[in-house]
């Protein structure tokens, strides 16, 4: 399992690479919630265009970074990682055409990478955030995961315990079991983790710190805290 980089390496890695996100792409999406509509899209999509250049190129700058500490990334291009805008509304209530969010997947299989990896998600008002870990995993490999923590229970509590990771991350998003899952007791000291349906994780940032020229070291510390969790989690997948 490979180790995420000391604190001082990777802020020197992201002195050598300031990167910061455009103002103008945060005003777009803040507009865009104000106007979810297409007449409206359609006519700033001199604005899309630019946003949407920009945060591709704030996720290719993260990649290359991240590269340095999960060797797992260092062929991964960025359009592959990044979602569409557009809103599949099909089978939702909710008929607004367009997400008003840019986020992107990096893991080693891109966007569709059904393993776990990182998440970054750029939104104004201060819903930006990084995190990940693996969300909403297939039954397969949600029985694979809870077997890995019942196994390897002290190195799962070290992760979470460490003090990188509790410095950015809280708890784990989304619902449990209300029963016990198959096959375990309610003695086991894990129990409580292995009833998650989701391992995943993530921690806001404020509109200020992704314009500022620190916006990707923001993204590279958090990030670095989640590796373990990332690396942990991939090991009982595969």
């Amino acid at each position: 399992m490979e180790k995420a980089l000391p604190y001082f390496c990777l802020a020197n890695f992201a002195h050598n690479y300031l990167f910061m996100l455009q103002v103008a792409t945060l005003e777009f999406l803040k507009s865009l919630s104000q106007n979810n509509e297409k007449a409206w899209f359609d006519a700033h999509r001199h604005e899309y265009v630019q946003a949407k250049s920009d945060f591709e190129l704030f996720v290719g700058n993260t990649l290359e970074g991240l590269a340095a500490i999960d060797s797992g990334l260092a062929e991964v291009k960025a359009k592959d990682c990044i979602f569409r805008i557009f809103r599949d509304v099909r089978f939702s209530k909710d008929k607004t055409p367009y997400k008003t969010h840019f986020g992107a997947y990096l893991s080693r299989g891109g966007r569709k990478f059904s393993g776990a990896g990182y998440y970054l998600h750029i939104e104004a008002g201060g819903k930006s955030m990084g995190g990940g870990g693996l969300w909403m995993p297939e039954p397969s490999l949600l029985k694979k995961v809870r077997q890995e923590i019942d196994y390897n229970f002290e190195a799962f509590q070290a992760i979470i315990q460490a003090r990188s990771f509790k410095k950015y991350f809280s708890a784990f998003e989304g619902e449990k079991l209300k029963s016990l899952p198959q096959g375990y007791t309610s003695d086991n000291p894990a129990i409580e983790y292995l009833k998650l349906k989701n391992f995943a994780t993530v921690s806001l940032l404020p509109d200020q710190a992704l314009t500022d020229e620190k916006g990707l070291h923001s993204y590279l510390e958090i990030f670095s805290a989640l590796k373990p969790l990332v690396d942990f989690l991939n090991k009982a997948l595969d």
